[in-house]
């Protein structure tokens, strides 16, 4: 028999969301707890920076260039590999995933993939190697449609809030300050999302027999936008009391230097001249955010991300409360990051930084292993986890995961951790390949190709005509000392002390990038 494995993951959530990587405005004890009796990993990254490209990753322990999912609307295949799938049919095990999926595109008024039928059909049973599945997204309803199975369920139980979201990936104003995509969401908590998911797990792990190995995959849609928890959970975080992101530069013209040292798409970006619509809301340009509206968000984050560590409290309880908790193996991470008032900036997009890029990443062993605690310090990625949850099932790795076992101490095993960009609309065309190591954090950005086809333009062809009139020629790029410039203010690539570091960085990359898929997936939806 293999260890139980408990795999929660958030949407959007920042390395210094908790307690114990730093944050000083919101309590998460229960995460805190795990992170101090297990491995904090402080330098964990994702392989993509936004949600169905890194969500690939988790499930198939692979590298994005091999899974195909290269951008948010490139559906996964139905027989790629899937880590559920092998525990279930190698090790026995009871699988399920509870939350959001996310590996086939969500815009999808025509039905066309299966993970959004489901709700519709009423399916809640085998999926991708879960043998239950039930979904829930960001929102409940959508143009007065239900959205995943939390939709329908709204619909069905409790009508009267089931529009009470705004909506997804629009910057209408909200909230107190006229935030974007902010509201003062009227939902009683014990309906919102995060509290719904976690009654669902605590049953399913009711209904399991004494003697099951299992792997639960609760996946929470928070701290994600729209920022709207539960209005009477606001008095947690008054966005009064907080100060500015330490990332913000301040002033507009403070802004501006910063972004000025950059590729011109940052600095486009908050001037309003690049719609960022393959990271946010197309009505959307950063300029227009003033201190409050960031102070607003962070504090709607920050009590977003609370609820979340009390759902985790309840499932550990639940756990515990079937004598499991010695034989279960805990992970906590996320998808990507946020830019949260960094740089100016809120949402994500083509910009690898920290803020996206690194992720709060912890593994509390299964205590029976006698794992020591540790803080581990080495790069690690997202693709590892496939292959560490095949080894506390104690089946060998298979042969499709890309990833390594991750190390419980410092040991020196790892020295980077590799994240891609390839636009999903043909009318932008960027590529940019990044690697970590050593303290430093390149980015290379290939030539672009603005109009090559990628397959929108056969599926949606209204969108693949957006574009941009930046092009990059494959001599631009990004170059930090994260060091001496934690917040990634000064940009390097162009210092010519640092030619031999970047001429280095550049060969390990591409030396460490695993061949891409050919022929490539085909992008069929706009998200």
């Amino acid at each position: 028999m293999g260890r139980k494995i408990l795999f929660i993951t958030t949407d959007q959530q920042r390395y210094d969301s908790l307690g114990c990587n730093g944050n000083r405005f919101c309590r998460t004890p229960n995460i805190d707890a795990l992170a101090a009796s297990g491995i904090n990993y402080k330098r964990a990254y994702n392989q993509n920076t936004v949600c169905m490209p890194a969500r690939s990753t988790m499930l198939t322990g692979q590298y994005v260039r091999t899974h195909g999912v290269f951008a948010n609307g490139v559906p996964l295949p139905e027989d790629a590999p899937s880590v559920a799938r092998y525990l279930k049919d190698k090790a026995g095990y009871k699988t399920a995933l509870i939350g959001k999926a996310h590996f086939e595109p969500a815009f999808d008024p025509k039905l066309k993939w299966l993970e959004n039928r489901r709700e519709r059909e009423n399916d809640t049973g085998p999926w991708r190697g879960f043998h239950m599945a039930i979904q829930a997204m960001h929102i409940a309803s959508f143009n007065g449609r239900p959205v995943a199975h939390y939709g329908q369920w709204m619909k069905t139980a409790h009508p009267e809030y089931f529009a009470a979201s705004p909506p997804l990936l629009n910057a209408a104003p909200g909230g107190d300050t006229g935030a974007p995509e902010t509201a003062n969401n009227p939902v009683p908590r014990e309906i919102y999302h995060t509290d719904w998911l976690a009654g669902l797990a605590e049953d399913w792990l009711k209904g399991l027999d004494a003697d099951d190995d299992w792997f639960l995959w609760l996946s929470f849609p928070d701290p994600h936008h729209p920022w709207d928890p539960p209005q009477e959970e606001n008095k947690r975080c008054d966005w009064r009391d907080l100060p500015l992101p330490d990332g913000y530069p301040g002033t507009p013209d403070a802004i501006r230097k910063v972004l000025a040292k950059k590729p011109a798409h940052w600095l486009a970006y908050y001037d309003g001249t690049f719609a960022n619509i393959e990271g946010g809301p197309m009505n959307f340009t950063p300029q227009q955010l003033s201190p409050d509206n960031i102070r607003e968000i962070n504090a709607k984050v920050h009590v977003m991300n609370e609820l979340v560590d009390e759902a985790v409290g309840r499932v550990m309880r639940a756990v515990a409360a079937r004598g499991w908790d010695g034989d279960t193996d805990v992970f906590f991470t996320t998808d990507h990051g946020e830019l949260q008032g960094d740089f100016g900036f809120v949402y994500k997009g083509p910009f690898h930084t920290d803020a996206l890029m690194r992720l709060p990443f912890i593994w509390r062993p299964a205590p029976n292993a006698k794992v020591a605690p540790a803080v581990v310090n080495q790069p690690v990625e997202q693709v590892d986890l496939a292959s560490t949850f095949a080894e506390i099932a104690g089946v060998a790795q298979a042969a499709w995961m890309q990833g390594k076992v991750l190390p419980a101490t410092d040991d020196g095993s790892r020295q980077r951790a590799i994240c891609e960009w390839d636009s999903q609309f043909p009318g932008y065309g960027f590529h940019f390949r990044s690697i970590v190591r050593d303290g430093f954090l390149l980015t290379r950005y290939e030539p672009s190709t603005p109009g090559k086809p990628n397959g929108l333009e056969e599926f949606w062809p209204q969108f693949a005509a957006t574009g941009t009139r930046i092009k990059y020629d494959g001599a631009e790029g990004e170059l930090y000392d994260l060091n001496d410039d934690p917040r990634q203010w000064e940009n390097l690539w162009d210092d010519p002390a640092r030619r031999t570091l970047k001429r280095d960085l550049i060969a390990d990359l591409y030396d460490n990038l695993p061949p891409e898929r050919d022929p490539k997936l085909k992008v069929e939806a706009p998200a």
